[in-house]
């Protein structure tokens, strides 16, 4: 794996300047921090933050580009509607003779983009994907907006999925949702003048709360474990309150639950993989470890994976 955000601090006394707020508000309704992000006007491409993810988890891997069988990237914020953000990734690293799509699922496309993988390899035709998450979500902000403006930033990660040699290993159970007919509580318009995220917050937080937690019982499940099995719980890093909400909501001990959103807020889907890093670095996982992942992005979009490292 690998993941790259950009040098840029914006903290919550810097948005004390832009927006009426506060860094004890922010925190104490979020447990953001910080956040990584391009400054305004200065915004690089969402290909290039994707790129350098992915070069870092090629020379972790020890892999060449040429062993690499396709490119899947998640992302909000491509920079294109085409060329594909995965095209341009696969171009500036160097893999050629290779698929590359995009998709689109919001904050749940890290989770879509690995069950698509999962698919892929497991017909036989394919041995190695990159897949990456990549966004430049900063640049979709009204910067006026307090409901929006504190909670993101801009982030990527990218994991190199291989077959496994046995079906012990690797991703042992996922599932995917939507509920369209939620669509208007978090949305960001392709056209028009308003072009910026808007969000009903309490509505978003009601039902991420429910559909990942039913998502995580249900991969969990059929899987053939319980939630006590489960070793770490990495959710989409959406805002503490609704990461300590799930726990709650799964009866799911909080220091099994991992968090960096602290340093990078809401990454979209780059923050799985982002969180995925910091627990691999730490030491929390370890071989054998028994990790769950869930997220919800606009759509809705749920997906959560059961993961078997």
């Amino acid at each position: 794996m690998g993941t790259s955000v950009p040098d840029h601090i914006l903290t919550n006394k810097d948005l004390e300047t832009l927006l009426d707020t506060s860094d004890e508000w922010i925190s104490t309704r979020t447990g953001i921090k910080q956040r990584r992000v391009y400054p305004r006007g200065k915004d690089r491409p969402a290909w290039e933050l994707g790129s350098q993810a992915a070069r870092k988890a090629l020379e972790k891997a020890k892999l060449t580009p040429d062993l690499i069988d396709g490119v899947i990237c998640a992302t909000f914020t491509p920079d294109y509607f085409f060329p594909s953000t995965a095209c341009k990734i696969a171009d500036s690293v160097g893999i050629r003779d290779a698929f590359a799509f995009d998709i689109s699922a919001a904050c749940a496309g890290f989770v879509y983009g690995l069950a698509i993988a999962h698919a892929m390899i497991g017909n036989g035709r394919y041995r190695r994907i990159l897949l990456v998450g990549a966004e430049v979500i900063s640049k979709t902000l009204n910067w006026q907006d307090r409901s929006t403006a504190i909670l993101f930033g801009d982030g990527a990660g990218a994991v190199i999925v291989d077959a496994a040699p046995d079906n012990s290993q690797g991703l042992l159970s996922s599932w995917l949702s939507s509920d369209g007919a939620l669509g208007d509580i978090l949305q960001f318009p392709a056209w028009g003048d308003n072009r910026r995220m808007t969000m009903k917050g309490s509505e978003v937080f009601k039902h991420a709360v429910r559909m990942m937690s039913e998502a995580t019982v249900r991969v969990v499940r059929e899987a053939g474990y319980t939630l006590e099995d489960v070793d770490l719980l990495i959710p989409h890093q959406a805002n503490m309150r609704i990461l300590n909400s799930i726990a709650d909501n799964l009866s799911f001990p909080t220091r099994k639950v991992i968090s960096n959103l602290v340093n990078y807020g809401n990454t979209s889907s780059a923050s799985i993989p982002l969180a995925l890093e910091h627990a691999w670095e730490t030491g929390r996982i370890v071989p054998g470890a028994l990790v769950a992942f869930t997220s919800l992005g606009g759509g809705l979009a749920v997906g959560s994976a059961l993961v078997r490292f």
